[in-house]
C-alpha cells in the first residue's frame, strides 16, 4: 500500500510539473506574440536584418576562404588527375606493366575515361633562329614534354577548352606543339623570376625542343592557359611526335589519369583498393584525386577555415550583444508592466520565456533568410561566376551539415542573449518595478 501511494504521489507530482511547464510556455508564447505584434516594425526588421547579416558572415566568409582552395582542388581533378591517377614511383623511370594496367582499367564497367601520358623532362628554346651572337643568352625554359592521345586526353580533361591562343592539336598532323601558358613570360610575369620563361612566343612561331640528346623543331599550335600547374607548365605533343623525339622504348607510361562514370557506385578509394588487390600497387603510385592534392594546399584550407570561423564568431558575439541590448532596453521600458504582470499572478518564468521566444523569433527569421540567400543566390552565383584568382577559381563552399550547425549555434547564442537581460529585469522587486523605483 505504501509503495502504491508513493508511486501515485510521484505520478501526480510529475503531472503537476508538466502542466506547470506547459502553462509557462503557453503564457510566454502569448506574451511574446503580443509584444512582437505591438513592436515597431522598423525596429523588428532592423534586428532581423542584423541576424541575417550575422548568419551570412558566419557562413559566407569561411565558405569563400575555403572555396579558394576547393576551387583549385576541383580544377585539379577535372583538368589533370581525374578521380584517380597513377604516377611513376619516385626513383623509377615509368609505370611498370602499363599495358596490363591499361587493359584492366578498360575492362572495368565503372570507368568512363582513361588518358595515358608519356612524360620526359626537356627544354624549349625560342630564339634559336634569331640569336646571331653567341654571347646572347638563349631564350629557354625547362618543361615536361608530354605525349598524349588527343581524343583520350580531351575526353578526360577538356584540354582543348583551355587553349586561349591558336588551336588544339589535330589527329594526323605532325610537327606541332601546345605550350603551357606559364612557360611564357607574358603569362607568368606575375609570378616574378620564380622560373625561366620564354619571351615573345606566339602560335605559328617555331621552337626547338630538346629531350636528352635529341632535338627537334616544332611549330607552336596553341597556348594552354590553366590554373593547374601540371597543365600550364607542360609542352604537349601527339604520341607519335613524342616517340619521334625521345630516345626510349615504347613500353610504359608515366601517368594514367582515370575518370569514374558519374552514375557509378564505386568511389576513387574503391577503385584504388581494387587496383591494389589486382597486384598493381607496386607498379606505380596510385592516388585518388584527394590524395593527389599537394599537402600545403590542405594546410592552407585548414588555416582559411579557421580564419573564417574566427571572423564568424566575432559576428556572433556582435549579434548576441545586439540582442542583449535590444531585449534589455525593451525590458527596462516595460519594467512597470512587468511588475504589474507579476502582481496579478503571472509567473516570472513565463515573462522570461516570452523574451526568450522573442530572441528565437529574431534568430530563426534572420537565419532562414540567410539560408535562402546562401543556397538560393550566393552558391549558384559563385558556381556560375567564380572568383578569379591566379591559382584557382574560387567558389562558395557551404556544406548543409556545417551550415545547419552554424544556424543552431546562432540560435543557441541568441537564446542566452535574450534570457540574461530578461532575467535581470524580472527578478527586480515587484513593488519597485510598479512604482518605477
Amino acid at each position: 500500500m505504501n509503495n502504491s501511494k508513493k508511486n501515485s504521489n510521484k505520478s501526480l507530482n510529475g503531472d503537476i510539473k508538466t502542466n506547470r511547464l506547459g502553462n509557462i510556455l503557453k503564457v510566454g508564447w502569448f506574451l511574446a506574440k503580443r509584444q512582437i505584434k505591438g513592436s515597431n516594425k522598423s525596429t523588428t526588421l532592423l534586428i532581423v536584418f542584423i541576424m541575417m547579416l550575422t548568419f551570412l558572415n558566419l557562413v559566407v566568409i569561411s565558405g569563400v576562404l575555403i572555396g579558394l582552395i576547393e576551387g583549385g582542388n576541383i580544377a585539379n581533378r577535372e583538368q589533370y588527375t581525374g578521380d584517380l591517377i597513377v604516377k611513376t614511383v619516385a626513383g623509377e623511370k615509368d609505370i611498370k606493366h602499363t599495358y596490363e594496367l591499361n587493359n584492366t582499367l578498360h575492362n572495368m564497367s565503372d570507368i568512363s575515361e582513361i588518358s595515358v601520358r608519356y612524360i620526359e623532362n626537356g627544354q624549349v628554346e625560342a630564339n634559336y633562329k634569331t640569336r646571331r651572337d653567341f654571347n646572347t643568352l638563349r631564350d629557354t625554359a625547362g618543361t615536361q614534354v608530354t605525349g598524349i592521345n588527343l581524343a583520350d586526353e580531351n575526353s578526360l580533361s577538356n584540354l582543348s577548352k583551355y587553349v586561349v591562343e591558336g588551336e588544339f592539336l589535330k589527329e594526323g598532323e605532325s610537327g606541332y606543339v601546345l605550350i603551357g601558358a606559364n612557360l611564357l613570360f607574358r603569362y607568368s610575369s606575375d609570378f616574378g623570376d620564380a622560373f625561366a620563361s620564354l619571351d615573345g612566343v606566339f602560335p605559328g612561331d617555331e621552337v626547338k625542343i630538346t629531350v636528352g640528346e635529341n632535338t627537334k623543331t616544332f611549330i607552336v599550335k596553341g597556348i594552354v592557359d590553366s590554373k593547374v600547374g601540371e597543365v600550364s607548365m607542360r609542352a604537349f605533343l601527339t604520341e607519335e611526335d613524342f616517340w619521334r623525339l625521345v630516345d626510349r622504348p615504347i613500353v610504359n607510361a608515366n601517368e594514367i589519369a582515370v575518370k569514374i562514370n558519374p552514375n557509378a557506385v564505386i568511389t576513387g578509394d574503391d577503385l584504388k583498393n581494387n587496383l591494389v588487390k589486382a597486384g598493381f600497387g607496386n607498379d606505380g603510385k596510385i592516388q585518388t584525386a584527394v590524395e593527389a592534392i599537394p599537402e600545403f594546399l590542405n594546410q592552407i584550407r585548414l588555416a582559411f577555415g579557421l580564419l573564417g570561423n574566427v571572423i564568424g564568431l566575432i559576428g556572433i558575439v556582435v549579434a548576441s550583444i545586439t540582442i542583449f541590448i535590444v531585449i534589455f532596453i525593451n525590458a527596462v521600458t516595460r519594467r512597470k508592466y512587468i511588475g504589474i504582470m507579476k502582481g496579478i499572478g503571472i509567473s516570472e518564468k513565463a515573462i522570461e520565456v516570452s523574451y526568450v521566444f522573442q530572441s528565437i523569433f529574431y534568430a530563426v527569421l534572420g537565419g532562414l533568410l540567410g539560408l535562402a540567400i546562401t543556397y538560393g543566390a550566393l552558391v549558384p552565383l559563385f558556381l556560375a561566376h567564380p572568383l578569379d584568382f591566379p591559382f584557382s577559381d574560387g567558389i562558395l563552399v557551404a556544406p548543409v551539415t556545417g551550415t545547419m550547425f552554424k544556424f543552431f549555434l546562432l540560435l543557441l547564442v541568441t537564446l542566452f542573449a535574450g534570457y540574461i537581460p530578461a532575467r535581470m529585469i524580472v527578478k527586480k522587486n515587484t513593488l519597485d518595478s510598479i512604482l518605477g523605483r
